[in-house]
């Protein structure tokens, strides 16, 4: 059941952030709408903690490339968020007028100044949509309210991955290790290269919506453009900003290498019992038939959406809605997208295909371990 005890804050959700660094999965979409764990995308699990929380005016603030994430996201009805008052918001560039395409955070939310003032809740939790996790927002909500902070900051400790350190491109989108003296943040690094275990940044924040409003009016009026750097960092000193640290699983998508590992830990029932087990995550409703498993087949350790047609051999591996494997087949150590077709007596080994990819009879694909193949959307091999 999805909570139903309203809780004191909206939440502003980001999905564009980081496309850049999985640039093989957002060609023709964001972030936001890449596909997970079977049948979910990644902006299932921060939406459908908001609502387990009791939060349930949500508002989504898109930049480019969201056609998938409308036609995913529809009307929110699997989220409960379709309602007259509050529910699921959606707000392209030039949704208002003078209004170009974002650059950054401050552009973004002074585009829908209007809309922040016009609303009721006494919060904001503001979040980007490239970690899968289950989170409680309001134990967030309530450690904030206690320590009476300007704003809250959630990160988890963790190595920072090679993939985000070793890039070159600032255009990746900047990342962000915290400083900290008991609670308060004291200093905030910009793509920090340290080794070891960091307090890394979920570019999570909490806020009072006034102290927001206000915030974000005299950073855009001076010119700025980025929430972190040309708010935050400047301004350590003047304003209380506390870090709360988020202790529960994680998947921080951050290369196609990281996607496909977060994915297939999720094969070790431990890691989908910690995420999948707390609170329900929602996720776009498509009725399909169940998964049918013909005479010759064989599965083992995989992760099977529904809809599924196996004839052939699958191991270690997670299938999408809608995938079939031919007669003969033998797939292992991959992840295929919806409507994947691998046709009659095909191999394929650390592969990632896009949705309705075809591997054709009898051809052979193979990738290792620390460089998966990835197939794009509708190609055929």
């Amino acid at each position: 059941m999805i909570n139903s005890n309203n809780t004191n804050a909206l939440g502003i959700i980001f999905p564009n952030t980081y496309d850049e660094l999985v640039s093989e999965l957002t060609g023709e979409r964001l972030m936001a709408s890449i596909p997970f764990a079977g049948r979910y995308r990644i902006i299932d699990f921060v939406l459908s903690s908001m609502v387990n929380c009791g939060i349930d005016n949500i508002t989504v603030l898109v930049r480019e490339n969201y056609f998938s994430l409308l036609d995913h996201l529809g009307s929110g009805r699997e989220w409960d968020l379709t309602r007259k008052n509050g529910g699921l918001n959606i707000f392209p560039p030039f949704a208002q007028k003078n209004m170009g395409v974002y650059n950054g955070k401050v552009g973004m939310l002074a585009s829908i100044l209007g809309f922040l003032k016009s609303q009721k809740e006494k919060y904001v939790i503001m979040s980007d949509a490239n970690i899968a996790f289950n989170f409680d927002f309001k134990a967030l909500l309530d450690a904030h309210i206690a320590s009476e902070a300007d704003i809250t900051v959630a990160y988890t400790k963790e190595e920072l991955p090679e993939s985000i350190m070793n890039s070159d491109d600032l255009n990746k989108g900047m990342y962000y290790t915290l400083d900290l003296e008991e609670d308060r943040i004291k200093k905030i690094h910009i793509n920090s290269q340290e080794s070891g275990v960091q307090n890394f940044s979920m570019n999570i924040y909490v806020f009072g919506r006034e102290y927001l409003i206000k915030m974000i009016n005299d950073a855009y009026m001076g010119g700025s453009v980025y929430f972190e750097r040309d708010i935050l960092i400047p301004h350590l000193d003047d304003i209380k900003v506390n870090g709360y640290e988020y202790k529960e699983y994680t998947a921080r998508i951050g290369s196609l290498k990281g996607y496909f590992d977060e994915n297939m830990r999720l094969l070790d029932n431990k890691n989908l019992e910690a995420l999948f087990g707390k609170n329900p995550i929602y996720t776009k409703i498509r009725d399909d038939n169940p998964t049918r498993y013909l005479n010759g087949s064989c599965a083992k350790n995989v992760m099977v959406a529904d809809g599924c047609v196996i004839e052939g051999e699958i191991e270690n591996c997670i299938l999408f809605r809608g995938v079939k494997i031919g007669k003969g087949a033998k797939v292992k150590n991959s992840i295929l997208m919806q409507d994947t077709v691998i046709e009659e007596g095909a191999v394929a080994e650390y592969i990632i295909t896009d949705k309705k990819a075809k591997i054709t009879k009898d051809k052979e694909l193979r990738g290792t371990d620390t460089f998966p193949v990835f197939v794009a959307k509708k190609q055929m091999v």
